[in-house]
């Protein structure tokens, strides 16, 4: 599109020649502006530059009729420098942010460990499992006993059995727990 067809076109409608320069230049002006802000920016980042090439062109630049040259370097030079102009724009927003965000960090650390609490989950899922696999009442005397910290009375009541009768259940049911968990390959 030449600057003198670009001009013709803006005076019968500018909608049109908006949308007709979009459309001829609109991947020529993504590709200068994502080659420039691919390292920093994210795609929307790209997106809302190649928006502001167009609105510069179709704002700010006078289209000289007398040119019957092609616009497209027009348009090279405006999605360069608008590019140029993002990319210091969001490096210098990233350098402010790491700053701010290195503080913040420091506040944040934890010991959390993701690896290491999946293996915490595995161990007690496992763990579990075989409390269940000694079946009843020994499985619910276990779990009162170690994962509701009820004492022998609490959990003899819920049993319907003697708190001495408890006591016994549980020592032979941790017996059985720890040869399975043993026979499994677990390291008790």
């Amino acid at each position: 599109m030449t600057s003198k067809e670009l001009a013709e076109m803006m005076q019968r409608s500018p909608a049109d020649c908006h949308k007709a320069l979009v459309r001829e230049y609109g991947r020529y002006v993504y590709a200068i502006v994502y080659n420039k802000l691919r390292s920093c920016g994210t795609n929307e980042d790209v997106e809302e530059c190649v928006s502001d090439v167009f609105a510069d062109i179709f704002m700010k630049c006078d289209i000289d009729i007398s040119a019957e040259g092609d616009v497209k370097y027009l348009i090279s030079t405006v999605a360069k420098r608008k590019a140029i102009d993002s990319f210091r724009s969001l490096t210098a927003r990233a350098a402010h942010m790491t700053e701010a965000d290195d503080d913040d960090m420091k506040e944040l650390v934890s010991d959390f460990s993701v690896d290491e609490q999946v293996d915490r989950s595995e161990l007690r899922r496992m763990l579990l499992d075989k409390i269940a696999e000694l079946g009843e009442p020994d499985s619910t005397i276990l779990i009162q006993k170690y994962y509701y910290n009820r004492n022998s009375k609490e959990i003899a009541r819920s049993v319907s059995m003697t708190a001495m009768a408890v006591r016994t259940r549980c020592s032979r049911a941790m017996d059985k727990l720890r040869a399975k968990l043993v026979e499994s390959g677990m390291n008790v």
